[in-house]
C-alpha cells in the first residue's frame, strides 16, 4: 500500500487548509487512517484519526478546529484545518494500519506535506 499525501502550505494565522492523502487501493474499510505532524527533533504526534467503522477521534490541540473524513470512492482520507494557528506549523504525516483486501497486514506513511502558518 502506497499513500500519497498532499495540500500543505503557506497560510495566514486564521486561515485553512485541506489535506489530502490518496491510497494506492482500497484499503479503508479495513484499516485504520490517521494524521500526524512533526516538527524538527519532536516526536511524531497524533492529530487525527478515522477507524476502519468510520469513529474519529482528534488531539486536543485541533478539536474544533480539524476534520478528518474519507471518500471510499476515491481512496481518500482528508484534513480539513481551520483557525490555523502558528503552533499548527509542521510538516504533516498521513498513515494506515491494517489489512488490505488481501488480507495482508500493513503499515504505512505517506511522505510528509509542510504546513506553515504565520503572517
Amino acid at each position: 500500500v502506497q499513500l500519497q499525501a498532499s495540500g500543505g502550505g503557506l497560510v495566514l494565522p486564521g486561515g485553512s487548509l485541506r489535506l489530502s492523502c490518496v491510497a494506492s487501493e482500497s484499503i479503508f474499510r479495513t484499516a485504520d487512517m490517521g494524521w500526524y505532524r512533526q516538527a524538527p527533533g519532536n516526536v511524531r504526534e497524533l492529530v487525527a484519526a478515522i477507524s476502519r467503522s468510520g469513529s474519529t477521534g482528534y488531539a486536543a490541540s485541533v478539536k474544533g478546529r480539524f476534520t478528518i473524513s474519507r471518500d471510499l470512492q476515491k481512496n481518500t482520507v482528508y484534513l480539513q484545518m481551520n483557525n490555523l494557528e502558528p503552533g499548527d506549523t509542521d510538516v504533516y504525516y498521513c498513515n494506515g494500519n491494517g489489512r488490505t483486501q488481501r488480507n495482508e497486514p500493513f503499515d504505512a506513511w505517506g511522505q510528509g506535506t509542510l504546513v506553515t502558518v504565520s503572517s
